[in-house]
């Protein structure tokens, strides 16, 4: 483990373009479930699909019903010291950007900025009017909730739902190009705390070690890219990263 460590260290202490990808398992540490694990947020709920939400009002007063009960856990959920790892690394320099497939915002709370952070399945913080684009903030539509409107709407009449990717919903175009030029341009590739089965998301570890960047991967369970990374650490993520930056504090 500590070979391991202090190797992905050097490799980011060496790199000009040190690219992060984080899934789930990096922010289970705040609080929140992850979605496949037993337990998780799928093995509670069936997911309402995009056509489901923009066609039946059922639907999406389900939908919301679902968001209200998982807002005050989003809520009080607090960056861990995996997310202020990260942090750390951009602050000494060495960090280009975060790609996340979390929607929870907390790569933003613990001090990166928006511009270095590309979420690839959007942020539930934010809630965004199908037919306008106009963007609310998730505590005033928790309040309309709260107040008996089961199925906000927005003023111009179109339907209000989280900023984020549903099932049976496009990807943001733009995030995923981001992504991919971000993965193939970088020199270092670390993935924290993701399964890594989620497409095309999971493109992004394959277009980097495609094009010559060191592969490396911090996860508890098993992922396909384990045989083709350089380096595998079965680890907490909180842990590992503190580690990981402590060691290159030692180096530069």
């Amino acid at each position: 483990m500590n070979e391991k460590i202090s190797l992905i260290a050097q490799r980011i202490s060496e790199g000009d373009e040190n690219v992060v990808f984080t899934g789930a398992g990096i922010s289970t540490e705040s609080g929140i479930p992850d979605y496949r694990s037993k337990g998780g947020i799928w093995d509670k709920f069936r997911p309402v699909y995009f056509d489901e939400f923009m066609s039946s009002k059922n639907s999406r007063i389900e939908y919301w019903r679902r968001k209200a009960e998982l807002y005050h856990d989003l809520m009080k959920a607090k960056p861990n010291s995996a997310h202020r790892s990260l942090v750390r690394l951009y602050e000494m320099g060495l960090l280009e950007a975060v790609i996340t497939q979390n929607i929870d915002g907390l790569h933003q709370e613990s001090g990166l900025p928006d511009e270095k952070v590309v979420e690839l399945h959007g942020n539930t913080r934010r809630v965004r009017c199908m037919s306008c684009g106009k963007i609310i903030s998730i505590h005033e539509a928790q309040n309309r909730i709260e107040a008996g409107d089961l199925a906000p709407e927005c003023g111009c009449g179109g339907y209000l739902k989280s900023d984020t990717v549903s099932f049976g919903q496009s990807m943001p175009e733009d995030e995923v190009q981001k992504a991919k030029e971000l993965s193939q341009n970088c020199d270092f590739f670390l993935v924290v705390g993701s399964t890594l089965l989620v497409q095309p998301a999971a493109l992004m570890p394959y277009y980097a070690k495609q094009s010559g960047a060191f592969l490396a991967i911090i996860n508890l369970s098993e992922t396909p890219y384990d045989e083709m990374c350089d380096v595998l650490i079965r680890g907490k993520a909180g842990e590992v990263l503190t580690e990981i930056v402590n060691e290159i504090r030692g180096l530069i």
